[in-house]
Formats: C-alpha cells, structure tokens, sequence
C-alpha cells in the first residue's frame, strides 16, 4: 500500500484526489445509461476518436480502401501519434475493415470550445472525378472554426498536407455541400457585410488549388444593406448536380425553419448582384415552417413510386424532401425537435405529409440527460438505401433507422444505442447551486457507405461507433 501511495505521490496526484475521481466516476455511471441499447442493428467496429467531440462523419472509398473524415467541434486533447496536445480538428480513419478501425491521422483545427472552434465539416472527392484537379491525388474540404474554408491533399491519408486556404475572414461556417463531378462547391460561411453568420458563398473547386468565386447567396433581408429583420441562418445545402438542376437548402436549427427549393442552373449563371430580386431569381418553392421548428438536414427523396398509388390514374409517382430539425436543449427544455416529410410533386407548393419521432417514454428519454430529439439524417445516395431506409441521429437516443418506403407512413425498424464509457462526458441543465449535469450518449451525426455500414459519431466524446443493419430491418434494403 505504501508502494502504491509513493506512486501516486510520484504523478502529482493525492490520495484525496483518487478517491474523488472514484466517486465522480462511480457517480457518473449511475446517472447514466450503461449498456447499449439496440433493435434489428449491430455494432461492427469502434474507434474512441481520441476523446474528441464529434460532428460530421464521412466515408469515402479511396482506390481499394475505406477511409472515414470526421469532423470535430472544439476543444483541445493529446494525440497519441504525435504526442502533442492539439485543438480537435479532423480525425482520419481506415475502415477498409471495419471491425478493426485504424487511427491513420488528426488534422488540427481551429482554437475554441464546441462550436466556437475546431473543423466540424467534411467533404471528400478524388482528383479522378474533379474536372481540373490532378487526376492522382485525392482532396478534403472542411471547415477551418468559424473562420475559414480550407483544402487538403489527402491522396495519403495518413500524410494530409494543406494545400489552401479558399476564404477566411469570415465569421461562421457549417454544412457544406460539393459536388465532385462538377467541383461546384455551396460553403456555408459568414461572409463580411452579410446581416447572418451562416449563408452560402459558391466556389468553383474543380481545380481545388485554385478556387474560383462564383457568388455570395442567401434569403432576402440577409444581404449587404438590407433593412428589417434577419431570416434565419442557413443550416445547410443538399445539390442534385446538373441532371438534377436544384439545390435544397435549411434554414433554421430549432426554429424558423425554412425549406428552399432552387434551381441550379439559375442559381450559378443568374444575375449575382445580391438584391431581393436577384435572390429569388433561382428560387423554385419555398416551406416556412412554424416558430418551433427548424430545419438541419433537408434531403430529397425522388421520384419515389407510392405502393398505395398504384392503381390511381395520377400521382402514382412522387417527390419529397426530409426534413430534419436539431434539438439543441438539453432534458426537452424546448419544444420537440423531430422528422418531416413535405411533398415536393408541385415545387412551387410544397406540404407536409408526415412525421416522426423517437416516443419519449419508450425510454424515459427527457430524464436520461443531454439533448432529446433529432440533429441529422444520413446525406448518402446509395441505393442501397435511397428510398428505402433513412438513418437520424437522435441524440441521447442514439441512431434510429426509418422505413420511408411510403413517405406517408414512415415506420421505425431498428435503432442503436451506445454505451457509455469512460470518455462520455456529461450534460448540465441550470447553473451555479441548481445545476445538475448527467452523462449521456449524444449520437450527432450519421452517415452511411456504399458497402451499408451505419456510421454514428458522438457529441459527448464518446467516439465513432460502426453499425449493420440486421433481422427484417435488414430486409427493407436494397443489398443486391
């Protein structure tokens, strides 16, 4: 026991001190939710992502490998592989294997806390697609902080090297959107003079070391000049490239929401000069949402044929776009942020038909700690999913999987969540003497490859967990 003590002493930490940890630890894990909770999905492989909180996770194929980007929000932890303490940026992994994850390298990002910092986005695409770019090397775009728009070579993912900065200056980023075919790049940015932090500045990236302007666009009343109030921040932009010809934008995190509906070739070769005319010069249809809703991930669902229509002389086949909101208080000190289905057949007039959420008491969900409620959905076409199955993050009720096959009556068929670990951090609500703080799973982000693996990453630090579909679920998809 003397030994033991020496040891401790010989770190810098008391006996005191131990013992208080001990107590925290035990504390924190009976708060919580200890042991994974799932239905018809299983966990293939894990990565602890270095304790780093974690936004977007993206999976590209890069030659005969799997490599996965995930984007951070701020903070500011050690790296093992280069034993530096560095601010959280971008974490790059092998998945070629997924039940054994390989840590290949983590870009810094920028300084500050959550949101305040890091490198929460991530698109990828290969010199080989990109019309101008070096056809051997393959390029990342993320979001540097708040600040800036950067590229990197990423052709060995393990050895990222910068390549450039696009645009800094500015003063907030978030999703964005590239279209590798094309390199038409739609940044999410607060571009200076501009009334919000979050609006669309276009890029041509097809030669990703030398990025062309193409213009500034947002809602009216956010432009250089305008007067009244501020529309809602854009959250971010889904393209359907040029055999699509639109651009779906969200707007609105957990209020405000607005979906709108663009179309592509108005909006690169229309008149650019920001006025409220010129704004809705490429504006096709356009869905305010109430006060209490917002709008995170707009993704569109085409050309789906509704079983239920068959017979009907009209209407057989349908558009829609999911929309989904973020939660953003924690234990549901907000109204309930969840998933909305609006046809889109006639664009200039767009409804709801349907929605759906996580039932609170099917898990006490509102007491377990952290955010209840939607964040994102899946943003990936395969079709091994498209139409079928679509995947959200629900926060401290981890990933949910949807049956979208008849957009009106969206059916839940399976759901994963973590455990907790010893890196999940923990969730407060009120302050000072009244505040209280639970540990919970916050699934953040989801993604999925075109080999069906689910991919989740965690808010709360708690890593990136690797899922399958399995049993009936597994049955709604398309693997042939």
């Amino acid at each position: 026991m003397r030994h033991l003590f020496m040891g401790v002493v010989a770190l810098g930490l008391s006996a005191t001190g131990i013992l208080l940890n001990a107590r925290a630890t035990a504390q924190r894990q009976s708060q919580a939710q200890p042991q994974r909770e799932k239905s018809n999905m299983e966990l293939v492989g894990y990565d602890d992502l270095q304790g780093r909180t974690a936004y977007q996770p993206l999976v590209h194929k890069q030659g005969t490998r799997w490599i996965a980007y995930v984007g951070h929000h701020g903070d500011f932890l050690p790296n093992p592989l280069t034993a530096k303490v560095e601010h959280n940026g971008t974490s790059i992994l092998d998945v070629t294997d997924p039940k054994q994850p390989k840590y290949l390298a983590h870009i810094p990002g920028e300084q500050g806390k959550a949101e305040a910092g890091g490198a929460q986005m991530v698109r990828v695409c290969d010199g080989t697609t990109l019309p101008r770019a070096d056809k051997n090397k393959v390029y990342l775009l993320r979001t540097f902080g708040n600040s800036a728009q950067e590229i990197w070579d990423v052709t060995d993912p393990a050895k990222p090297s910068r390549l450039t900065a696009i645009v800094s200056g500015l003063r907030g980023t978030h999703k964005n959107w590239w279209e590798c075919d094309t390199g038409i790049a739609y940044l999410v940015s607060g571009s200076p003079g501009w009334r919000t932090p979050r609006m669309t500045l276009i890029y041509d990236l097809s030669d990703p070391a030398k990025p062309v302007f193409v213009r500034a666009f947002g809602l009216p009343g956010q432009q250089p000049g305008a007067t009244g109030p501020v529309p809602t921040d854009l959250h971010g932009p889904i393209s359907t490239g040029p055999s699509g010809n639109r651009v779906y934008f969200g707007y609105g995190t957990n209020k405000g929401g607005v979906l709108q509906i663009v179309d592509r070739e108005k909006l690169l070769n229309g008149p650019k000069d920001p006025t409220n005319e010129h704004l809705l010069y490429p504006q096709v249809g356009r869905l305010d949402l109430p006060p209490n809703v917002g709008a995170h991930t707009v993704f569109p669902v085409l050309g789906v044929q509704v079983g239920e229509f068959a017979k009907d002389q009209d209407g057989r086949t349908r558009d829609f776009v999911v929309i989904t909101d973020e939660a953003i208080a924690n234990e549901c000190l907000e109204a309930r942020q969840m998933v909305w289905i609006a046809d889109i057949t006639t664009e200039s007039k767009p409804f709801g038909v349907a929605s759906w959420t996580v039932p609170e008491a099917s898990g006490n969900f509102c007491g377990r700690g952290g955010r209840f409620g939607t964040h994102s959905s899946n943003e990936n076409f395969t079709p091994i999913y498209y139409k079928r199955v679509m995947f959200f993050a629900h926060f401290n009720a981890g990933v949910r999987a949807v049956d979208i096959r008849d957009p009106y009556h969206p059916k839940e068929i399976a759901y994963y969540i973590p455990a907790i670990t010893d890196k999940t951090d923990k969730r407060c609500v009120d302050t000072g003497a009244a505040e209280r703080c639970k540990v919970a799973i916050q699934t953040n982000n989801v993604d999925v490859d075109d080999r069906g693996y689910i991919y989740i990453a965690d808010r709360a630090n708690t890593g990136l967990h690797i899922l399958e579909l399995t049993g009936p679920a597994r049955q709604v998809a398309n693997f042939q």
